[in-house]
Order: structure tokens, then C-alpha cells, then sequence
């Protein structure tokens, strides 16, 4: 029954979202709705949904409920990618992509596929790839520091931007370049639900049940990586999504994978989408970064999750 319920309260959420916003005039009442915010919401939708699953994924794989993209690396490689876009100034990449989002993926998947080579080793353990995952974050966020140095004060401002995390005005066409990416991640990370409810007890109870611990763990992350850094590359590190909505669901409907996994797709979507909503309307006459609708939000609420298990 809570199933069903969350359910219709996501949906009617995710259908209410382009409504909320500052009025418009009647002439172009069509063309911010249908062409500006739907596609927006869609987007949020999109994002929101592939940060919440792997989010969910990350903690049960890693049985740590702090996990979240930024362990193994993607959004710091994310950042200096961004950051050496900006630098370099051009607009465009040679595939007409923006350079920015382009140069954020390439970096975002870069650093984080590293983390899941190593991740493939047969002695590998999850401590190990957490060290991993710190080591990258820590050189990206190295270069990118040392990058800024030789940025002017516009670059600087472009790339603090950026950082922020936004969902930005691409059309139709954007949110259909994003959705094989995030329908991949998805529909992968899904198909692994039976493996990771096993590793709920831990790396040697998984092997002793026949999961291929390796193969899982390295499928995981690599897809994890792919839907985070196309999410990222074109909006930024929007933050706590990835923690909070787990925590909230788990709370909810439980801890069984089963339920854990597709309701965080689900009110991930939801979530994001009022966040992008929220931020419109904060503000009279400018809109917020969701980016930092979604961190105002979040870390009280995981404060008030993590007092209240241990109460």
C-alpha cells in the first residue's frame, strides 16, 4: 500500500512541477510552458531519478549509507574538466555539444573509470577502492585548484557557476541526449538488484552465495560512472540527491532492494523536480541554483535522518 501511495504522490509531483513559477503573458504562455519548462522538468526528472539509483547502489554496494558518485571520483573529475573548458574558452566541441558539458563527461567518466579498473582486481576489496576513489578525487581537485590560478576573474565566476549546479534551458533535444545515458544506468543497475540485496551482509557472505563479487562490483561502478557523468556534464554537481533520497525511501518502504532501488528512481525524479520548481519562486524576480535548493534541503534533513537512527 505505501508502494502505491508513493507512487501517486511522485507522479503528481513530477505533473505539478511546470506549473509552479512565475506568471507569463498570455502570448507566450505556450512557448515557456511547452518548450521551456516541460523539457526542464523532464531533465530534472532525468537527473534526479539517475542520481537517487546510483546513490542507493553505491551505499548497498559499499555498505556505507554516506556513499553517493563523489566516492569514486565523478564529481571531481567532473570539475576539472569543466574547469579546463572554461580556460580554454570555446564554445563548442567538435560533436556541437558545448564544450563544457563535453569536457565535464569525458573527465567525470575519465577519473572514475580508473576507479573501476582497479575495482576489477581479483584481490581487490571495497576498502581498497574507496582509497581509490579518494586518491582520484584528491589529484582532480589538485589540478583543478592549480588550474585556477591562471584563470581570470570571469573564468573564475563562470566555473563557480557551474559548481553550483543548475538544470539549463536545453530543449527537447538535450533531454533526448541525455536519456540513453540514463536509461542505461538504470536499466543496468536494476538488472543487479537480486546481486545486491546478497551483499547486504557483506563481501564474503555474497561470494559464499555465488555472487561473482568482482563482476558485480565493477559493473556497478562503471555503470554508475556513465549515468553520473552525463548528469553532471550537464548540470553540474547538484548535491545530496544522491544521499538523501535513498535515506528517505529506505525509511519509507524499507530496506529490501527490491523496493529500494526503483522507489529511489521514482522520488528522485519527484524530488528534483519541485527542487528545480522551489527555485524559481524563492526568490521574487530571479532564479536560485537548484543546486543549492537541494543542499539547503538536504543537510538538515540527513542530520535529522542520521539523529533519529540513532535515537
Amino acid at each position: 500500500m505505501k508502494v502505491w501511495i508513493l507512487l501517486a504522490v511522485c507522479l503528481a509531483a513530477c505533473a505539478v512541477a511546470p506549473f509552479i513559477g512565475p506568471g507569463f503573458s498570455a502570448d507566450s504562455a505556450d512557448f515557456i510552458f511547452w518548450q521551456l519548462r516541460v523539457p526542464r522538468t523532464l531533465m530534472a526528472m532525468l537527473v534526479g531519478g539517475t542520481l537517487s539509483l546510483v546513490g542507493a547502489v553505491y551505499q548497498s554496494l559499499f555498505a556505507n549509507p554516506l556513499a553517493a558518485p563523489s566516492t569514486v571520483g565523478t564529481t571531481a573529475g567532473a570539475t576539472l574538466g569543466a574547469l579546463v573548458a572554461i580556460i580554454l574558452g570555446a564554445r563548442l566541441a567538435p560533436g556541437g555539444l558545448p564544450l563544457i558539458t563535453a569536457a565535464a563527461f569525458v573527465g567525470a567518466l575519465g577519473v572514475s573509470l580508473v576507479v573501476a579498473a582497479i575495482a576489477a582486481g581479483r584481490r581487490v576489496r571495497m576498502n581498497d577502492v574507496v582509497l581509490a576513489g579518494i586518491a582520484c578525487s584528491m589529484a582532480a581537485g589538485a589540478l583543478a585548484t592549480g588550474l585556477q590560478f591562471s584563470a581570470d576573474s570571469a573564468e573564475l565566476m563562470a566555473a563557480t557557476r557551474w559548481s553550483l549546479g543548475h538544470l539549463p534551458q536545453v530543449g527537447y533535444s538535450g533531454v533526448l541526449l541525455l536519456t540513453p545515458f540514463a536509461a542505461v544506468t538504470v536499466v543496468g543497475l536494476l538488472a543487479l538488484t537480486r546481486a545486491l540485496e546478497v551483499f547486504i551482509a557483506g563481501e564474503e557472505h555474497a561470494e559464499s552465495q555465488g555472487v561473482p563479487v568482482r563482476r558485480v562490483r565493477t559493473v556497478a561502478i562503471g555503470l554508475g560512472a556513465l549515468g553520473v557523468a552525463a548528469c553532471v556534464a550537464w548540470c553540474g554537481p547538484i548535491a545530496f540527491v544522491e544521499l538523501i533520497v535513498p535515506h528517505l525511501v529506505r525509511r519509507t518502504l524499507g530496506v529490501s532492494r527490491r523496493v529500494l532501488l526503483p522507489g529511489s528512481v521514482v522520488v528522485g525524479a519527484a524530488f528534483l523536480a519541485l527542487c528545480d520548481a522551489s527555485a524559481r519562486v524563492i526568490l521574487p524576480g530571479r532564479e536560485l541554483p537548484v543546486g543549492v535548493v537541494t543542499a539547503a534541503l538536504g543537510a538538515p534533513l540527513l542530520v535529522s535522518l542520521v539523529a533519529r537512527s540513532r535515537s
